[in-house]
């Protein structure tokens, strides 16, 4: 069978990251990962500026010659079948609303309108990738989350992703669920952090690395705050545990980085909720994504639906 490769994207509220994956074996070609930090607010014209600058430095460091597809690992709100951005009110791609995004890659790139362009939300990305990093996943249910600017969840049975039935939350989401006197991603986020540092200290801070640089020094009310982190995020996550019957828990996302800081409590808590279930942190949480979002493609077989380049 002819080696079939695919450009996935992993695009964040202030990053893109580009990489090659071999569908076949499905593995990225480490020597094509290329990443750039921009502020995504900018006008359309100059988001896509950086994001045709990013894909085509991956391919130029790939080496290879051809691509069948492009799969693009996308936070919400998004049309994910249409590739429509309807993200608004969200500090991110806030000239983005309305616009066929990809219309705007195929443009970019110079493909006809036909060319695979695939979306897929972020978490639902993060949660199929681990899937395939771990084969041992691929026959379980693994209920997954990304914690950052916001909180992704997805829900993932014999490596597809659940968003309806009576086991998993509407739409398969969790940041909009009720929470105490607001909902879960008020807490479970960066600003979530930020605020339980605040109420503790008095202190203000810009962002969760700034906790993490405190905790690490040793500062108690910076870890206390990541305590109380992780017990919200055990109460939020334990009653889907239970009624999906998760076999597996991945965390991930760039707050997953301090899990030395909130796992203690989380697994504290989940383990009071009657919750046994095996709790992992991803090693690699943009391998995830490009890979979870490639395996769309994996399953279209585009046969002889070739770019050269």
């Amino acid at each position: 069978m002819k080696d079939i490769f695919a450009i996935g994207l992993d695009v964040g509220g202030s990053h893109i990251t580009a990489g090659i994956i071999a569908v076949n074996d499905m593995k990225v070609l480490k020597s094509s990962l290329y990443k750039e930090s921009f502020d995504s607010n900018l006008q359309a014209d100059q988001v896509m500026d950086i994001w045709e600058r990013v894909i085509r430095t991956s391919l130029k460091n790939s080496g290879i010659g051809e691509f069948s597809g492009i799969s693009v690992c996308m936070p919400g709100p998004f049309d994910y079948r249409n590739g429509i951005c309807w993200i608004k009110g969200q500090t991110k791609y806030e000239h983005f609303y309305g616009l066929d995004v990809r219309k705007l890659i195929q443009d970019r790139l110079e493909l006809s309108y036909d060319f695979p362009v695939l979306f897929e939300n972020d978490a639902d990305s993060f949660g199929k990738g681990e899937v395939f990093k771990n084969a041992e996943n691929r026959t379980k249910k693994v209920m997954a989350v990304t914690l950052g600017t916001g909180l992704g969840a997805c829900f993932i049975e014999k490596g597809e992703a659940i968003s309806t039935g009576n086991y998993v939350p509407k739409d398969g989401e969790l940041y909009n669920a009720s929470y105490k006197d607001s909902v879960a991603e008020d807490y479970v986020s960066a600003r979530g952090l930020i605020n339980n540092y605040y109420k503790l200290s008095g202190a203000k801070v810009e962002t969760g690395l700034e906790i993490f640089n405190l905790a690490t020094a040793g500062d108690n009310l910076a870890i206390e705050a990541f305590q109380k982190f992780g017990e919200d995020l055990g109460s939020i996550v334990s009653p889907w545990l239970k009624i999906f019957e998760a076999d597996s828990f991945i965390i991930g996302g760039k707050i997953a980085n301090a899990s030395t800081f909130f796992l203690p409590s989380f697994e504290d808590k989940i383990k009071k909720q009657g919750c046994n279930v095996k709790v992992t942190i991803s090693s690699n949480n943009e391998i995830a994504a490009l890979l979870g979002a490639t395996s769309l493609i994996y399953k279209e077989c585009f046969n002889d639906k070739f770019v050269r380049f």
